[in-house]
């Protein structure tokens, strides 16, 4: 299983559940330091895991970084989850420039569907696997002085959609993980602003923000094997915030 942006937050959540359910983990993040911490804490855990710098922005290290990780997991790379992403300034959007908008975009969308491209090429030559895009309940509900972000998000929807059917011949499965209010690194300014978080809470209904680990489940199943009939759907696990 390969999980970009897999050094922190949701990424090591899901890195750390599908690595305890069995799978080999390659890990990918811009900062030697803390993939490095994060490889650590895979390997106290047990988990045969491996780490590549990677700046998903850049698109030309991708496809080495993934033929690399390829022959670290010996061969083959069953599932891929394009979690890396960034936030938006949080400027109004009356002032958003569009080299914010394409800051954000360069990771979020284009960054995703890079990876996902050189996972779904690796899958139609060995027998098919899993693409998993992480979007956001920002493509759900609006994401007013973010933009670019919800925007980013959203198309990553579209996007699934298209590959589901376009890589189903090839038994490719592709689908998206939607994680509501989540207390990580990205998100930390909102966690901390007392108003906004306590507006968030009480616009979920179980009344809390989640913790990273608790996307793990859901990314094991979407990497499952087994489930060789799921395919272009949008899981929601957010705590029930977009339908209170």
């Amino acid at each position: 299983v390969l999980i970009t942006g897999g050094n922190g937050g949701i990424g090591l959540g899901m890195a750390t559940a599908c690595g305890r359910a069995g799978a080999q983990i390659v890990i990918w993040g811009r900062k030697e330091d803390k993939n490095a911490a994060a490889l650590e804490s895979l390997k106290g855990a047990g988990i045969t895991a491996h780490a590549f710098v990677c700046d998903v922005a850049e698109p030309d290290t991708i496809q080495p970084t993934f033929d690399a990780s390829v022959e670290a997991a010996g061969g083959r790379i069953d599932s891929v989850f394009a979690n890396a992403g960034t936030s938006g300034a949080g400027v109004p959007f009356l002032e958003v420039t569009l080299e914010e908008w394409r800051r954000v975009m360069s990771v979020n969308l284009e960054g995703a569907m890079l990876t996902l491209q050189a996972g779904a090429r690796h899958m139609v030559e060995h027998g098919g696997g899993s693409l998993v895009a992480v979007s956001s309940t920002s493509a759900i509900h609006g994401a007013a002085g973010n933009e670019a972000y919800g925007s980013s998000k959203t198309a990553l929807l579209g996007l699934v959609r298209a590959l589901a059917v376009g890589l189903a011949r090839h038994q490719i499965r592709v689908n998206a993980i939607l994680p509501g209010w989540t207390k990580t690194d990205l998100a930390a300014a909102g966690y901390a602003w007392d108003k906004f978080r306590e507006t968030t809470i009480s616009r979920t209904p179980v009344r809390r923000w989640a913790e990273p680990d608790e996307m793990g489940g859901p990314a094991v199943f979407l990497a499952d094997p087994t489930f060789t009939f799921h395919t272009g759907d949008s899981i929601v696990v957010d705590g029930g915030y977009t339908v209170f």
